[in-house]
């Protein structure tokens, strides 16, 4: 699920309801059920649904006179799309960068950013076809769309959608960081050839 997702048309819908119910902490399906007015079988569909993105996770058991019910909560990720504060944060940060260094000391600081990305995420081996592949896969994970195009002797991956639009038209040095991730990850050169326009689209050549 995308961050778009998120917006009021979401927290409008039952699966957003669940959500925000559950940033005040967990919640049984029985909970749930009497603060939605459904039943405990239609917020267990919907939870399954949560779960499957990766949203929601099961945080404990409630003692029952029955069968310990299971306490349901948020995972770290549903927190991070929940949040309007990465972003501004993030703007900010980059601006003191801009007023305390130069163009040659943030560029290194944003490599060294990359680099740091790519520690949690495994090495490639074998071709570069295989390399590019995983290096693509990282990069959707944080949340790109990217195709891998074969040119001649290199490959790139083409962005068709920028997770970092907000940032990279005030902060063309952005680009940068994933330069320095797609390079740590497939072992390979690479170069950003972004195009920064008024709908920005990445692309990293490798090889």
């Amino acid at each position: 699920m995308s961050a778009g997702a998120w917006g009021e048309r979401f927290r409008e819908g039952t699966q957003g309801r669940i959500v925000v119910h559950l940033q005040e902490g967990g919640r049984t399906v029985d909970q749930l059920a009497e603060l939605l007015g459904l039943t405990p079988n239609a917020v267990r569909n919907h939870l399954g649904a949560l779960d499957r993105d990766g949203l929601v996770q099961v945080e404990g058991r409630r003692p029952s006179t029955r069968k310990p019910a299971m306490i349901y909560g948020l995972t770290a990720r549903a927190r991070e799309l929940l949040s309007r504060a990465y972003l501004p944060v993030l703007q900010q940060l980059l601006a003191t960068l801009k007023d305390r260094l130069t163009p040659s000391e943030r560029i290194a600081v944003l490599r060294e950013v990359g680099r740091r990305l790519a520690a949690g995420a495994p090495r490639a081996a074998g071709s570069r076809k295989d390399r590019v592949a995983l290096a693509a896969r990282v990069i959707e994970e944080l949340g790109g769309s990217v195709q891998v195009e074969t040119r001649g002797r290199t490959s790139a991956i083409i962005g068709s959608s920028c997770p970092l639009t907000e940032l990279v038209r005030e902060n063309p040095e952005v680009c940068r960081a994933v330069e320095a991730l797609v390079a740590e990850v497939t072992g390979l050169p690479a170069r950003e050839q972004c195009d920064r326009g008024e709908h920005p689209r990445c692309t990293f050549v490798v090889g």
